[in-house]
């Protein structure tokens, strides 16, 4: 048995977040780990949509990108025939991903980061950041790529 038994890799399905899956799908190969993918669907920042909006139609397409992209990680574990558990949940990002690290008995987080700064972070915020402080599962930023 390795030091890290079960790595939870928080995706949201971007090009660049894929970095960080590989990164825990190698960690999960050395250490004979299990890998958990999670998307957390951040519903409550699409409160404020006009009434006309259909939220069972923006709720199905999130529920098909979340789908989507833990897919995309347990194909990377079958590549490496790594096990990979996916879940979907609804939530703040931050709050959610500490929470299933703690509940689950995750070993280390390991998460995507774009590297922003100055007043990019401060406005957009980083869920990697808010992770970080308030996690006490050990967490590794891996740096992706901004998509812009």
């Amino acid at each position: 048995m390795g030091m890290y038994d079960r790595i939870l890799v928080p995706t949201d399905g971007s090009d660049g977040v894929e970095r960080a899956v590989r990164h825990a799908v190698d960690l999960a190969v050395q250490h004979g780990a299990t890998v958990h993918a999670l998307y957390v669907v951040n519903s409550a920042s699409y409160a404020g949509m006009p009434m006309e909006s259909s939220w069972e139609g923006i709720d199905e397409m999130l529920r098909g990108d979340a789908e989507d992209a833990v897919s995309l990680v347990e194909a990377l574990g079958d590549d490496y025939e790594v096990p990979v558990e996916t879940a979907v949940i609804d939530g703040s990002p931050s709050r959610e991903i500490v929470r299933y690290a703690e509940d689950n008995g995750c070993d280390l987080i390991v998460m995507g980061t774009h590297g922003r700064g100055g007043i990019d972070r401060l406005l957009l915020g980083s869920v990697a950041e808010k992770v970080v402080r308030s996690s006490s599962v050990p967490v590794l930023t891996v740096r992706v790529a901004d998509a812009t």
